[in-house]
């Protein structure tokens, strides 16, 4: 089941409070829902971790981990979706949002070829910053959406699943006692 799995994997929440430098957040890294696996927290942690993940700056874990403390969403979960964003996946990923950005403000793409480098980034930034963080913004509102109604779905799904297995265990139970 994915919740064991998220819980055999994620940090203890006591020796992350007792982290001297996390010292200055006092009671707030206490609250349940940091911490634990249910619906909500899990399903919020989704939606802010791939928010961040479209987002082009650095430091996506840390405004990740401080919007999911601030919206008692799991902690975990949030940082580790905006790792989805790596040196692997970072060119197409921002290449498809700024060619969304380009289609939403009615521009067409720049004219010269597109190198991934940090000379030619630094250069071009003037061109290509707002649709870049258009798209970036866009996709990071879709996908967060999209990822927090899923998860909704799918543990509702998982629950009435395990509902019914659990009637049907009942049900077989009676029977066979039934017919003694």
């Amino acid at each position: 089941m994915p919740k064991q799995f998220f819980k055999r994997y994620s940090p203890d929440p006591k020796r992350i409070r007792d982290t001297p430098g996390l010292k200055f957040l006092g009671t707030r890294l206490q609250q349940p829902n940091l911490w634990h696996f249910n619906r909500h927290s899990i399903s919020k942690g989704v939606a802010i971790g791939l928010f961040f993940t479209w987002l082009p700056f650095p430091f996506q874990s840390v405004f990740a981990a401080t919007t999911a403390l601030f919206f008692r969403a799991n902690i975990a979960i949030s940082v580790a979706l905006v790792f989805i964003t790596n040196p692997i996946t970072i060119p197409p990923l921002f290449f498809f949002a700024y060619k969304l950005g380009n289609l939403v403000l009615g521009r067409k793409p720049m004219g010269k070829p597109i190198e991934f480098n940090m000379q030619w980034i630094t250069q071009s930034l003037a061109e290509i910053w707002q649709p870049l963080f258009l798209g970036s913004f866009l996709l990071g509102l879709f996908c967060s959406m999209l990822g927090y109604l899923t998860v909704q779905v799918l543990w509702r799904q998982n629950l009435r699943h395990r509902m019914k297995l659990r009637a049907e265990k009942r049900s077989s139970k009676n029977d066979v006692s039934g017919l003694k």
